[in-house]
């Protein structure tokens, strides 16, 4: 238990300082990195509404998708965007995550994958639910962190499925969740 316990801590360290070594960027973690986006990102929002005149368009701090019936037009944007996040932004979209997709196969966005008529969430993401559940549960045990600290992951988690279509598994997580909290 305790050689468990020092793992986390020399974990936690590792990453806290990780988070200071980057001369880029603030931490993804950080309260205020929401809200900076938002202000950095309002002149991409600006010239994707009023320069491309793109109707429907979301974006959640660097995450954006694009929807349109015409996949040529989608196709011919890309370096307009690109262009224009490099030159007035000094960023890049990921070259991994730019796809143009038929609407069937779904929207792979903020760890749900939204159809037309529902949102599932992504299996890596229930899994990574599961798994930081299973450890926050650990360390509520291992006294590392207050019942008030679990109970607010727990809350976020059953959140995060509230804006899907996900009632079984919002169900099995709170049994999962007294499972594991009472053995």
């Amino acid at each position: 238990m305790r050689n468990f316990t020092r793992e986390r801590e020399r974990e936690r360290e590792r990453v806290n300082a990780s988070l200071f070594d980057s001369r880029k960027g603030i931490p993804i973690g950080n309260l205020t990195s929401q809200l900076f986006a938002n202000v950095y990102m309002n002149e991409f929002d600006q010239f994707v509404k009023h320069a491309l005149k793109i109707q429907y368009y979301a974006r959640y701090t660097d995450d954006f998708i694009i929807i349109s019936q015409d996949s040529k037009y989608l196709e011919n944007i890309i370096k307009p965007i690109e262009k224009f996040l490099f030159d007035k932004l000094r960023l890049n979209l990921h070259p991994g995550k730019v796809n143009v997709l038929k609407h069937r196969r779904g929207v792979d966005f903020l760890g749900s994958v939204i159809f037309p008529h529902y949102i599932v969430i992504r299996k890596n993401t229930w899994k990574r639910i599961l798994r930081n559940l299973k450890n926050k549960i650990d360390m509520y045990k291992d006294e590392l962190i207050s019942k008030e600290s679990l109970d607010q992951t727990f809350q976020s988690y059953l959140g995060i499925l509230s804006h899907d279509n996900n009632y079984k598994l919002r169900e099995y997580l709170k049994n999962q969740y007294w499972f594991w909290l009472n053995n």
